[in-house]
């Protein structure tokens, strides 16, 4: 069977410091698959836009900032990922710089700055633990990895560099 997912943009926009990175913290929808948790920003790529625009588009919508210099830092399959075991293909960058100033908050959530090295404190996906770490490491090569869901949990984490 062809492996058909949804193709999406996950972001995280760095602080001019570098320290900090901008969250949402999904807390105003009920009945939000991601209800509770934190994320970066982006969604689904629109048909007509490539993953690039995709990303600049999203963190506009929700983030109301324009993107400056932007990083692929690697693409993750997440089988079985949506509330309703849809799967999703997503393109991982970083922003490193933008012009205005980000939304207090959106229909999803609140907007939040949070140190880079204290993500691991927060209410996230248990498999955003697994690849944060590469998101934000020193190595410049982009990862690939795969990370099949059943019924909501991560069953395991593979990757690659090149």
């Amino acid at each position: 069977m062809p492996y058909t997912p949804i193709v999406a943009t996950l972001g995280y926009v760095l602080s001019p410091d570098g320290g900090q990175v901008l969250m949402i913290h999904r807390n105003a929808r009920p009945g939000d698959h991601h209800l509770g948790k934190y994320n970066g920003l982006g969604g689904k790529v629109e048909r007509d836009e490539d993953v690039a625009a995709g990303m600049r588009r999203e963190i506009q919508e929700e983030a109301g900032i324009d993107c400056g210099r932007m990083r692929l830092r690697g693409t993750i399959s997440w089988p079985g990922f949506g509330k309703h075991g849809e799967d999703w293909f997503g393109f991982v960058f970083v922003i490193d710089d933008y012009t205005g100033t980000p939304l207090a908050a959106n229909p999803e959530g609140t907007l939040e700055w949070v140190d880079v090295d204290k993500l691991d404190t927060l209410p996230m996906w248990e498999g955003d633990r697994q690849f944060l770490p590469l998101v934000f490491d020193a190595d410049p090569r982009p990862f690939h990895g795969v990370m099949p869901y059943r019924d909501g949990s991560m069953e395991s984490w593979s990757y690659t560099r090149l």
